[in-house]
């Protein structure tokens, strides 16, 4: 326990789903690749909240959710991992997928096209070595510097490391990848799927 947070590795019920991906909406309101493909600030807010519940919800077989939670149990952070050998996932679990996108993003057609050309453009240049994948990592602006991210990564970069492979994440802010080389991540490479569009930065990081 860290601040009086602590970490929880329980399956989620329906309710919790919905704060886990209300928490990814407030961290990633204000994210460029978001703003991007939802400029408009009261569709992202809704839209957000959908596709993270969605894409939680159908992370599918073997996918790994942790979160971190305040005494009162309250979820303040979320890291969904895909351990070795789950990425890419099954067709059955991206068309499972395919609904909540749609919802999210159906008011701007443009934003479909765009993040398919993103989405391509990841799985394309997506590490074939064996490796953890961090899916996705976030916690509540509240609350954040107080320990959450180094809390749900160094839990999963255990694992990593205890099965001898490397991890491997994408981030679309700049300013994060100081943050990642902390614990061990490296650029690996910038992708730019949409000229108009922000960069996504891959990060790879060795097994300790």
């Amino acid at each position: 326990m860290k601040n009086g947070l602590h970490l929880d590795e329980s399956v989620l019920s329906k309710a919790e789903l919905t704060s886990a991906a209300l928490v990814a909406n407030r961290a990633f309101f204000d994210d460029p690749f978001f703003r991007f493909l939802s400029p408009n600030d009261r569709l992202r807010e809704r839209g957000l909240t959908i596709f993270f519940r969605a894409n939680l919800i159908h992370l599918g077989e073997g996918a790994r959710v942790v979160t971190v939670r305040s005494t009162a149990d309250a979820i303040q952070g979320v890291a969904a991992w895909l351990p070795t050998d789950r990425y890419p996932q099954s067709i059955r679990t991206q068309i499972a997928q395919v609904p909540g996108t749609l919802r999210a993003l159906y008011r701007r057609p443009r934003s479909l096209m765009d993040g398919n050309k993103y989405l391509a453009q990841i799985s394309k240049t997506h590490p074939k070595e064996p490796h953890w994948y961090l899916y996705l990592l976030v916690a509540d602006p509240s609350i954040q510097r107080s320990g959450v991210g180094t809390m749900l990564l160094e839990q999963g970069l255990a694992h990593a490391d205890e099965e001898g492979v490397g991890s491997y994440l994408e981030t679309q802010k700049e300013d994060n990848l100081g943050y990642y080389r902390r614990f061990g991540y490296e650029l690996r490479d910038t992708l730019r799927p949409v000229k108009e569009g922000p960069p996504i930065f891959t990060m790879w990081r060795r097994p300790r």
